[in-house]
């Protein structure tokens, strides 16, 4: 079941002034290089640190 408002969101602000993001229970969007979107299959089973470090290549690859 997908999330139904925008307060289901988690925003993770990665730092001071580069970029921050909003995902959902379903994880962040990956941005492939031929321009389509995707999602982490794993996102669920993944432990927060582990969420946390993915977060962060997911921002700077998607720039």
């Amino acid at each position: 079941m997908a999330p139904t408002a925008t307060s289901d969101a988690v925003k993770f602000n990665v730092s001071q002034s580069v970029a921050s993001a909003k995902y959902d229970a379903l994880g962040p969007l990956v941005v492939n290089s031929d321009g389509t979107l995707s999602r982490i299959t794993n996102w669920p089973e993944m432990t927060p640190t582990e969420r946390e470090r993915t977060f962060r290549v997911l921002v700077a690859r998607n720039q």
